[in-house]
């Protein structure tokens, strides 16, 4: 039998987050699943969907409290966008990438967040077939685009690129902030050049496998997601998924019964008539045997499984047997639904039903190498048919050692890629600390000449600081003596016209003192005459000689 179904694990991420299928052949009619309403039925059941795994490790924001974040950082970012500079969710699915790029860069982190809790919400699917609409609307947008290759998101902002990858796939741990790809991991995720399951993140084809489902599928990966719904989720160690011996190539329990591929087949050891319950896979078209199968996944699991768990796998036993003509396989359908039944009553505890379960197997066990004992007690068997039965041993032998090999030599070739990647990735990092040294190195020079030129720039402003200081003193000192100058010179030349102007007027006080006398000596001559206009004229001129000391004191 192929080993159990290994379990991926996300990189510290355990959440509740609901993902949406990227196929696009898928109808838009088709309900946008969600890890709170799945319902388990034969039709359409969980196994068909992709979920997260749910764990309260990491909390879930309630809807209310996500929408009035929302609103409330609306109504701090529009403040900050001008209209231009508006991106919106369609805007990212429709117009070139290096126009929204650049507006992005624009844009505060805040609305940034904002897109990215607004496709939360529309993926989450609260609002039922709006959100549903919306996203079937924005995922055609985005796979119709022709321009859309890894030259042109290698441009792409780091949020822009986060954004389309969750549109292009439906998963909305792309934009969980617990989550961070790489660039590279991204373009190859829209690219379907990668495993989109975040815990798997597996080159494609992975193992290079060459089937058609591998090769004709875009996005699938035959390591964790199934045949027939080309979707994933994280169910390990159950009855959940069924493996394929050959191929190993999985699919969900409830996708094989839908499609009829868990029916009554030959047996794979006796190659007679239909006599056992088959596996048909549809990506080999091989069939595997699943009472063994069933049997090795109880009595390796079934002690970890409790109450609810141990009833779920206890249903898809009942549902893959369901139609079981085997005698064998009747017996585990009536021993699944009476253990059913006796846990829904509590008539029985889920560990009394787990030794009930492992008892039944080595019951049934007992009672085939029985029957086969009885048979072969009432018949002698012929030489020839006693070889052609080892044969049979030794080939089924050969086949499963075989299997055994090519599993271990994917697994080695995987290691060795791992290796090899590995110490590539290593050579490169040493390159780019040798390189990051020698630039360390140049930028200490560089900064050791900067503090040099600094420091020569200082004493050079301390100088001339000093000389304008100087020159500013020696400017103050010139102009106290100018002003001194200025005032002496006011000063003589005051004095100066003074005393001509004094001396002026004494000239004038003596001219018109010899010209009285003149006058007098010649009045006295005259004086029998007694002209009166000679006395008027006597004393004009007495007045003006009294007059000039006086103006010329003022």
């Amino acid at each position: 039998m192929l080993p159990l179904r290994p379990q991926s694990q996300v990189g510290g991420l355990q959440t509740s987050l609901s993902l949406v299928s990227s196929d696009p052949r898928l109808s838009p009619d088709e309900p946008i699943s969600n890890s709170d309403n799945l319902r388990e039925s034969p039709a359409e059941s969980a196994s068909s969907q992709e979920t997260w795994p749910t764990a309260d490790t990491v909390p879930v924001k309630k809807m209310e409290n996500g929408k009035a974040e929302i609103n409330c950082l609306e109504q701090k970012v529009i403040h900050r966008v001008s209209s231009a500079d508006n991106v919106t969710l369609q805007d990212i699915a429709r117009e070139n990438v290096c126009i929204i790029c650049e507006k992005m860069h624009r844009l505060p982190e805040e609305y940034l967040e904002e897109l990215k809790n607004g496709l939360r919400v529309i993926l989450e699917g609260g609002n039922g077939s709006q959100h549903r609409d919306e996203f079937f609307i924005l995922q055609k947008l985005v796979q119709i685009r022709t321009d859309l290759t890894a030259k042109t998101l290698v441009r792409a902002h780091r949020v822009q690129l986060e954004i389309l990858v969750a549109i292009n796939t439906g998963i909305q741990g792309f934009l969980h902030p617990s989550i961070s790809l790489s660039q590279t991991s991204l373009i190859e995720i829209f690219g379907y050049k990668r495993c989109r399951n975040i815990a798997c993140q597996n080159q494609l084809p992975a193992e290079d496998c060459t089937c058609e489902i591998c090769t004709n599928t875009n996005g699938f990966c035959n390591l964790c997601m199934c045949v027939i719904c080309n979707k994933f989720d994280f169910e390990v160690n159950t009855c959940r998924w069924i493996g394929c011996d050959l191929c190993s190539h999985w699919t969900h329990t409830d996708c094989a019964i839908r499609e009829q591929l868990i029916c009554m087949g030959p047996s794979l050891k006796s190659g007679a008539v239909p006599s056992e319950m088959v596996f048909r896979c549809q990506a080999c078209n091989r069939t595997s045997e699943l009472l063994g199968w069933v049997k090795d996944v109880f009595q390796h699991c079934v002690p970890s499984w409790e109450g609810e768990a141990l009833l779920r796998e206890l249903d898809y036993v009942s549902r893959i047997f369901h139609g079981s003509k085997d005698p064998r396989g009747r017996k585990l359908f009536w021993k699944c639904d009476d253990l059913k039944e006796k846990l829904k009553s509590k008539k029985l505890d889920s560990k009394a039903a787990c030794r009930a379960i492992l008892m039944f197997f080595q019951e049934l066990e007992v009672d085939s190498a029985k029957g086969l004992e009885n048979g072969e007690s009432g018949r002698l068997i012929a030489p020839q048919d006693a070889c052609n039965r080892i044969a049979e041993v030794v080939q089924e032998a050969i086949r499963k050692m075989e299997m055994v090999a090519d599993e271990k030599m994917r697994m080695f070739k995987k290691a060795s890629l791992a290796l090899e990647a590995c110490d590539r990735e290593l050579a490169d990092k040493a390159k780019e600390v040798a390189e990051l040294k020698m630039e360390r190195q140049k930028k200490k020079l560089q900064i050791e000449e900067l503090e040099k030129i600094v420091r020569l720039k200082n004493a050079e402003a301390d100088m001339f600081q000093l000389k304008a200081n100087e020159a500013k003193r020696e400017a103050e000192r010139l102009q106290r003596i100018a002003l001194a100058k200025q005032d002496k010179s006011e000063e003589e030349f005051t004095s100066n016209y003074l005393k001509q102007r004094l001396n002026e007027a004494e000239a004038e006080k003596q001219y018109l003192y010899e010209k009285i006398k003149l006058q007098e000596s010649s009045r006295a001559s005259h004086s029998s005459g007694g002209d009166p206009s000679h006395m008027l004229m006597y004393s004009k001129i007495h007045d003006l000689l009294y007059s000039v000391p006086s103006k010329a004191d003022g």
